[in-house]
């Protein structure tokens, strides 16, 4: 069985009740020549907390359906110093084949013995192309007929496991990369695309943002702070010292710099200090059909679609005179002809940037709204705060790393057991 055909597949309890999805198989290593023994599955639950399943809890593992006997321990994974992840860190691992031929690592193949118990037997290799241009074959292996796949120190890619993440969510992908030892991150870091990259870095800890950041050649650090949120930007910036910092900034591009170094002014509590500067800005004269088609693009998040921020030119923050917002809803209401200057909602007292969490937290909540917008004293629309990043702030220092709460349980399984 191919562990990339299993990975992402649902996890399920006797009932049929879906209790995760697997990310990664555990297996020991002992020696080069003798085939590691599976020990277990992470699965990722609810939370995105990633735990431990042993394989003796898996009643069923075939392609699409990985029944478990519904008994789950929900402390956090942990991986012990003698075990390593299949995927994560042996996918595109460098080895050398029989014959002096090389190759990389793009499977593996785990089959069970008459005992019941599971190992990594074979290993699908890509050969390295001979000759400029040409590409090497692809053959399947035991796993004795190899060498390499236990070296920590060799230099390795991530093209094939980063085909594991292409379904993957951000936040997921980032939670991937913690279980991941520096070495490993540093080289999936190489391989992600800027884009790709900006997305992950927003879902990560400001302790891991930085470590990243580090290891990026200064004009891809300087790219990949550009792809992000100004206001996500903002905050990494912010972590570093005022040297790196400005270094980085005049490497940007003019105006995505522009941006971060006018959010860069607030306090981090704040609604400057939390705001993007990339909300959804029409003038008054624009249709409905515009506003639609505006919100409709996959780039932008759901909760800065949730509304249009109505404006006189000009309509890029700091904006001419605000003049009210018109929420997602009310655009689906009205022919789409309609005039969004005529449905702009504006008798609620927006917050200044100055304004605090706690001051934006109670706004959101009296008015049912999952975005609101940030303007100066002259009534100019400075930017738009979004309940993700009000939660961000309101949320436990830490919580990206611990995930759910230690002590929770998922519904329907127990925890008798602990690991070993």
């Amino acid at each position: 069985m191919f562990l990339s055909r299993i990975v992402g597949q649902a996890v399920f309890d006797p009932a049929g009740d879906q209790v995760g999805k697997l990310r990664d198989v555990v297996v020991a290593i002992r020696s080069a020549r003798q085939r590691p023994r599976v020990v277990g599955l992470v699965v990722e639950v609810l939370g995105r907390r990633r735990v431990f399943l042993p394989i003796t809890r898996v009643t069923s593992l075939d392609s699409g359906q990985i029944i478990t006997t519904g008994v789950l321990n929900l402390r956090k994974f942990e991986k012990r110093r003698h075990e390593t992840l299949a995927i994560h860190e042996l996918f595109d691992r460098n080895v050398a084949l029989p014959d002096e031929r090389r190759g990389t690592v793009y499977d593996l193949a785990m089959e069970q013995d008459p005992r019941h118990d599971w190992y990594l037997a074979q290993v699908a290799v890509h050969e390295s192309a001979k000759r400029f241009g040409r590409r090497g074959q692809t053959q399947v292996v035991e796993w004795d007929e190899v060498t390499g796949l236990v070296d920590d120190k060799a230099v390795q890619g991530a093209t094939h496991l980063l085909a594991t993440f292409d379904e993957m969510r951000p936040a997921d992908v980032a939670n991937a990369l913690l279980d991941l030892s520096p070495k490993r991150r540093r080289e999936v870091v190489a391989e992600l695309g800027d884009e790709r990259l900006a997305d992950v870095m927003e879902e990560l800890p400001d302790a891991f943002q930085v470590e990243i950041l580090g290891v990026l050649d200064p004009g891809r650090a300087a790219d990949v702070l550009g792809e992000m949120d100004p206001d996500d930007a903002a905050d990494l910036l912010g972590e570093l010292t005022p040297a790196t910092s400005e270094k980085l900034l005049a490497l940007m591009e003019p105006d995505d710099a522009e941006d971060v170094r006018r959010l860069l002014v607030y306090e981090d509590r704040t609604a400057g200090g939390m705001m993007t500067t990339d909300p959804v800005i029409l003038p008054p004269d624009a249709t409905l059909a515009e506003a639609l088609a505006r919100v409709r693009d996959p780039d932008i998040g759901p909760a800065l679609a949730s509304m249009v921020y109505v404006c006189r030119p000009p309509v890029e923050t700091p904006t001419g005179r605000f003049l009210g917002v018109v929420h997602f809803q009310a655009l689906l209401r009205e022919p789409p002809s309609t005039l969004v200057g005529t449905l702009a909602d504006n008798d609620i007292e927006w917050p200044r940037p100055v304004a605090s969490l706690e001051h934006v937290a109670n706004l959101l909540a009296s008015y049912d709204m999952v975005a609101l917008p940030v303007v100066d004293e002259d009534n100019h629309l400075l930017g738009a705060v979004t309940i993700d990043d009000v939660l961000d702030h309101l949320l436990p220092e830490g919580w990206r790393e611990r995930g759910s709460d230690d002590t929770g349980e998922l519904p329907a399984v127990t925890i008798p057991t602990t690991r070993g």
